[in-house]
């Protein structure tokens, strides 16, 4: 069997998470639970991303942790309105959102006086290809850059 034909599917398995700390931000605006699942959607919206479901949960001290399911995969938020701080993070695969507006909606909402951020790309071109076993299929992983003929070599 040639290397190629054994290549059943490649995927391109890529995404965008971004995860932030807010510090400073307005006490009222991080436990106010309904205005801050609504500022969420908003920027759920204009970042491209598709809602699918929402979870909400309000502590005794105002604290709300939020889960938004995602078509694309999640976004979530942790307030702490004592420390006036709270976590940010969302996660979207392939490449039609942009974390970056759901990060610059929220700051615009939550006003925070510091940021601290960073944003981790996955960018993977995964590849199937069947075994001499059955049910037992070789997954291989290979950067975005490298060709699928790169693959082909390797798997032969």
């Amino acid at each position: 069997m040639v290397a190629n034909e054994s290549i059943n599917t490649a995927y391109e398995f890529a995404g965008c998470h971004l995860v932030a700390s807010y510090l400073g931000c307005d006490k009222l605006l991080l436990s106010d639970n309904v205005n801050l699942i609504a500022a969420m959607n908003v920027a759920i919206t204009k970042c491209g991303a598709t809602l699918l479901a929402q979870n909400c949960h309000v502590f005794e001290n105002g604290g709300i942790t939020a889960v938004m399911l995602l078509s694309e995969s999640h976004a979530s938020i942790h307030t702490y309105p004592e420390h006036g701080a709270c976590f940010v993070d969302i996660f979207t695969c392939g490449s039609t959102c942009s974390p970056e507006i759901f990060d610059a909606t929220l700051r615009a909402y939550l006003r925070p006086a510091n940021v601290a951020s960073q944003k981790i790309l996955r960018d993977q071109v995964i590849c199937f290809a069947p075994s001499e076993q059955a049910n037992n299929d070789q997954v291989l992983s290979v950067s975005a850059g490298q060709s699928l003929s790169n693959v082909s070599t390797m798997l032969a």
